[in-house]
């Protein structure tokens, strides 16, 4: 079976341009090896990505070895959950897709939380209730 989104619908890509996903498949997917929980799919923001660097998760600096170019305001990234709930914490959330959010991510994090700072408008918007 598919992963689902938050929304409880099919997950959506969240990036081809750079590949995201923990296994570098354009998607949020959280299969067993994804201890991280890679599962929210934000779009990056100046904000954001300086706070990453600022708690010690570097998005920014280019690593070839791992297939990263290094991320900049506007790209979209699956990110781990916690950290994005740790931004979230801090008032710097990044913005969120919420049909290419694993529904993993609601184990860690509220859907209110996401739906706050959603940036997708779903078909249905009565499921954001």
């Amino acid at each position: 079976m598919t992963e689902r989104n938050v929304l409880g619908g099919e997950l959506e890509p969240c990036s081809n341009d750079p590949v995201t996903g923990f296994y570098r498949d354009g998607t949020c997917t959280c299969g067993a090896d994804n201890i991280g929980l890679h599962a929210v799919c934000a779009v990056m923001t100046a904000e954001f990505l300086a706070h990453q660097l600022a708690v010690g998760n570097d998005l920014v600096t280019p690593h070839p070895e791992w297939q990263f170019a290094g991320l900049v305001p506007g790209d979209r990234w699956c990110v781990v959950t916690a950290r994005w709930q740790q931004a979230y914490a801090d008032g710097v959330a990044a913005p969120v897709v919420l049909g290419s959010t694993s529904e993993r991510a609601l184990e860690l994090v509220p859907l209110e939380q996401l739906v706050e700072h959603s940036v997708d408008v779903p078909d249905d918007p009565g499921a954001l209730a």
